[in-house]
């Protein structure tokens, strides 16, 4: 039998993130299954809009969508994994200062589903970009790749990993936007906890819904994307920066 290196990176792969991984969870299966009546369809194309001056000093986006996900850091910050981070820029010219939100951009044209060998990045027909760890190799061919820097590779164990997001160490991993909870009907834990807290500063929905609260926020004023030069039509947009 002759493999090519693509078929042979991919078969190594699969063993490898399989064994990693805890029994019968598979991330590609889970974002796939949804109700009976309802498919994943590229009619919808999911996205946020994060307003920054509404975008309070905080963490509570941060802290939720790690506990909803399970992932848990080891204490080092330079390899934990964050599915969703706080950043600061800083206007050179005038020093002001801004902290926002950063995590997978969920791009139409993904640089890391692209790069992929084995296809492991893959991008469902609503516009979420995920990873299938069950053929992942750990390249982090697509980390080099994300002009965000939202992905993290797993370099620890993993315990305690939650149904509905399966972990696996030496796997890459980034913001699904809660798909699990999208497909239920409800929105990201992110969006969710930034509105308990009562900052708003997130509004999440399908782009191509006029009618949605997020077509209608964007419609409402100036908003913008990270890095529109590279022409990745991004799903998450920024007002205020």
């Amino acid at each position: 039998m002759s493999l090519n290196r693509r078929e042979f990176i991919g078969i190594g792969g699969a063993a490898v993130a399989g064994m990693a991984l805890a029994p019968g969870l598979r991330l590609i299966d889970l974002a796939q299954a949804r109700s009976p009546d309802e498919t994943v369809t590229s009619l919808k194309r999911w996205g946020l809009l994060i307003d920054i001056d509404k975008c309070q000093d905080c963490n509570v986006c941060v802290t939720a969508c790690h506990e909803e996900n399970g992932v848990v850091g080891h204490g080092r910050p330079a390899t934990d994994p964050q599915w969703i981070r706080k950043v600061t820029i800083k206007d050179k010219q005038t020093g002001y200062v801004q902290t926002l939100p950063l995590m997978c951009q969920h791009c139409e044209s993904p640089p890391c589903v692209d790069v992929c060998p084995t296809g492991a990045s893959f991008k469902r027909a609503d516009g979420i970009v995920l990873v299938d760890k069950h053929i992942c190799i750990g390249c982090r061919y697509c980390m080099m790749a994300c002009p965000y820097k939202a992905r993290s590779f797993v370099h620890e164990d993993t315990t305690d990993q939650k149904p509905h997001a399966p972990r696996g160490k030496g796997t890459v991993e980034s913001c699904t936007l809660c798909v699990h909870r999208v497909d239920a009907g409800k929105i990201p834990a992110c969006v969710e906890a930034c509105t308990q807290d009562g900052n708003q500063a997130m509004v999440f929905g399908d782009l191509k819904d006029r009618n949605s609260d997020v077509s209608k926020n964007l419609a409402s004023g100036l908003s913008v994307q990270l890095r529109p030069d590279l022409n990745l039509n991004t799903g998450v947009r920024y007002r205020g920066i």
